[in-house]
């Protein structure tokens, strides 16, 4: 594979055929078409070669590592809806990792396959309504009890991402013994999409929905991973997909700056070019340092999810330092762009509302840094 060409095609395909779709409908998947959008975006990308590029090969897939798949998921980023045109959309990207590495041959035929050929999409069911598991993912409120031939879920799930339409979802539920991992088709019955919640964001396809699980039975061929181990596969899907929305946010980020330094070079005000006021300047310089030591940074994390470590570290420093940069490059590039950095004139107001969300999801900010601090003090603390 080379790697370089599957970049340039890719940012061929998202600015050539998806931007101008993202554009048209100011980034709200929805009314650009939903899942018929997703359908055909998909079917072009298959057809040039671009699809799922980090699914495994013997499904299908590219094979993508973390390090190659930065990148790529970059300049499919560099849209709201790139990422969904060539199936590297979060949660799907995630769970395509999960079940690729933790999925049994079986499950492996029946969800992960269609997946990586968008056939279908999936949801992960872990955030619960208070006081069930947010933040706090040792909170989980919903239980499954084992039956003859499986389990049987009760509870409810909030801000569940894409699933309105998905096909399938990975549910997380407490068991004797520890949280465990359900893979259970969306027609399943026992599970009722409640509603949408309405949110800031509007470029992720399927919503954010909160559901309740009523005595929805899972068979035991469907439990992901042994029971009363769900904490532990999480950390197989959390780190790295915490990784991918670095790279796909930073395409996003990236495409902001570009709009406002163009800007900046063609407004002309007291005399000379914006671009050549000294505070216009540190707004852009600024941009230019958030955005190296972002890319920087997911390097370092992803060489060493690569070489097989947890990189727990390493992805919680780079999650947290790139939600908090690229957001700040989304807020300059629309302070650089005055009156139409407000307005659906320019594409840096609808990158800054999605990006906005992006230091809440995956952990917060202020989780994240709870967690760095508590390792350094294991590290470099003194013994009791």
């Amino acid at each position: 594979m080379d790697l370089r060409k599957l970049v340039a095609d890719t940012r061929a395909f998202v600015r050539g055929e998806v931007l101008p779709i993202d554009d048209e409908f100011d980034g709200d998947v929805e009314a650009a078409g939903g899942d018929q959008l997703r359908v055909r975006l998909q079917a072009r990308a298959s057809e040039l070669g671009l699809l799922t590029p980090h699914g495994p090969r013997d499904l299908g897939g590219l094979g993508l590592n973390m390090t190659e798949r930065a990148p790529v998921f970059e300049e499919a980023g560099y849209s709201l809806f790139g990422p969904m045109a060539i199936n590297v959309n979060a949660p799907d990207e995630g769970n395509i990792h999960l079940l690729d590495h933790v999925g049994t041959p079986t499950q492996r035929e029946r969800y992960l396959r269609p997946l990586v050929a968008g056939e279908c999409r999936s949801a992960f069911a872990m955030t619960e309504p208070a006081p069930g598991a947010g933040s706090d993912p040792e909170s989980l409120t919903t239980e499954a009890a084992k039956v003859d031939g499986g389990w049987r879920i009760n509870g409810r799930k909030r801000f569940i991402t894409g699933a309105d339409g998905t096909g399938f979802y990975i549910v997380m539920a407490q068991t004797p013994g520890g949280a465990t991992m359900f893979l259970a088709p969306a027609d399943a019955p026992g599970i009722t999409l409640d509603r949408h919640l309405g949110t800031m964001d509007r470029s992720m396809i399927g919503g954010h929905c909160e559901l309740t699980f009523t005595d929805l039975f899972v068979s035991d061929e469907d439990v992901l991973g042994e029971p009363g181990q769900g904490f532990r596969y999480a950390q197989v899907r959390l780190g790295p997909a915490r990784m991918t929305h670095v790279m796909r946010w930073t395409g996003a980020a990236q495409r902001a700056h570009e709009t406002a330094v163009r800007y900046a070079t063609e407004r002309r005000m007291f005399g000379s070019r914006l671009a050549d006021l000294g505070m216009a300047q540190q707004l852009i310089a600024d941009n230019e340092i958030d955005l190296a030591a972002t890319r920087a940074l997911l390097r370092e994390a992803c060489a060493a999810l690569d070489a097989g470590e947890r990189a727990s570290q390493e992805t919680s420093i780079a999650k947290t330092f790139a939600a908090e940069a690229l957001g700040r490059v989304a807020d300059r590039s629309v302070q650089l762009c005055g009156g139409l950095g407000v307005s659906r004139e320019l594409p840096v107001a609808k990158i800054a509302r999605e990006l906005r969300p992006f230091r809440v999801y995956d952990g917060p900010s202020e989780v994240h840094r709870w967690s760095i601090a508590k390792r350094a003090a294991r590290r470099y603390g003194a013994e009791d």
